[in-house]
């Protein structure tokens, strides 16, 4: 292989990595989107149940 063809593999290979860590950023991004808003689901869900098992002791209470 020559210099022409070493330094060109190089550079496709520089390239390849370049993508990989913006690949790999952007996920990272996606991930901590996806985490931020499994929390707020997760409480607001929690926070329902709540309020149906609420419901549910008036019901029982005046029964």
């Amino acid at each position: 292989m020559n210099d022409d063809a070493q330094d060109a593999a190089i550079a496709r290979i520089e390239q390849a990595l370049v993508r990989i860590e913006r690949a790999s950023e952007s996920q990272a991004v996606r991930n901590r989107t996806l985490a931020t808003r499994h929390t707020a689901l997760r409480s607001r869900i929690g926070d329902a149940i709540g309020a149906i098992d609420s419901v549910i002791a008036r019901e029982t209470e005046t029964d």
